[in-house]
């Protein structure tokens, strides 16, 4: 078994676009694995404490993922994965998934936007939220769509959209601009990304959302008036979102697997509103961590023997 830390993953220096293509290819066999849905305990100050098995045959992985938020903690999502064999039960690695679970999640709205953007254009992109998750999510769109140029609105607050637009000043396939209001971020958006981790109301009013507009909300806070109205919703795993206060007024939804897979299409025509809910799902975590378990045992051969018991009896 091999213990790989935060530091481990970070200097294999996996560029986006390879997280891009990993969550690609585990969307692309989403339903020859086991993904239950997540198991979440809520604690208090929208904390929560989650637990995500999945079951991957082809890649002869499956794992676990214990994921947990604290506000006042930083950052304030943290995350923890038991990579096992799937043939003999051997578990591999107790991993980091702090990183994991950002990239990750950065790389399925990056590719939401790829899949689901309406094609007359969709450069105008709005953000909120502007922590580790939008970060990640930034890379992966620029990365993976670098013939777009990108005009990104960022929502202010305290010091985050300064800090944001720094981070990426090196980026020559974006500008930002920072606005004071949800109203400015909202109107004129083709594609949305929210990825704030609460919310007390809705954000934003039903006309601001144009024809067209995709809206991701990462941690699906603060749009669910978009439920009602918007012509198609998307989601990644039924189990998890059938529970919905509005998922029965929905008018259309199915899994945005089946649009990767080329089973459904994704966009019927230009001027419809999308909503997709990744909420989030432990094929992408398990697929992901398995991809840098091979990466791992190749520079770090070294093991730490785990010493299960032997005998049948052991008691």
């Amino acid at each position: 078994m091999k213990i790989i830390k935060h530091s481990d993953i970070e200097a294999l220096k996996i560029p986006a676009l390879q997280y891009v293509e990993w969550v690609e290819q585990a969307l692309m066999i989403q339903y020859e694995c086991q993904v239950p849905a997540k198991i979440s305990v809520h604690l208090t100050d929208d904390g929560f404490f989650n637990t995500m098995p999945c079951l991957i045959p082809s890649e002869r992985a499956m794992g676990v993922k214990v994921v947990n938020r604290y506000k006042h903690n930083s950052p304030s999502i943290d995350g923890t994965i038991m990579l096992y064999n799937s043939v003999d039960g051997e578990l591999r690695a107790l991993m980091d998934g702090t990183l994991i679970t950002a990239m990750r999640t950065g790389a399925v709205a990056a590719t939401s936007v790829k899949y689901l953007k309406n094609t007359r254009s969709a450069n105008k992109v709005s953000m909120m939220g502007l922590g580790v998750t939008a970060r990640a999510t930034m890379m992966c769109l620029l990365e993976s769509m670098p013939e777009a140029f990108f005009d990104v609105k960022l929502l202010r607050y305290k010091e985050q959209a300064e800090l944001f637009a720094e981070r990426f000043a090196a980026y020559e396939n974006v500008k930002f601009t920072i606005v004071d209001s949800a109203e400015d971020l909202i109107v004129g958006a083709e594609v949305i990304i929210s990825c704030i981790t609460s919310a007390s109301g809705l954000i934003g009013r039903d006309e601001w959302f144009g024809e067209g507009v995709l809206l991701v909300p990462v941690h699906t806070r603060g749009f669910q008036n978009c439920d009602l109205f918007f012509d198609k919703v998307f989601g990644d795993v039924t189990e998890q979102i059938c529970h919905f206060g509005h998922f029965d007024k929905f008018r259309y939804f199915d899994e945005f697997a089946k649009v990767v897979q080329g089973k459904i299409l994704g966009r019927d025509s230009d001027n419809q509103r999308i909503l997709v809910y990744n909420i989030g799902q432990a094929l992408h975590d398990i697929f992901v961590a398995n991809k840098i378990m091979d990466m791992v045992a190749r520079s770090n051969p070294c093991d730490i023997a785990f010493k299960e018991p032997v005998e049948k009896f052991y008691i």
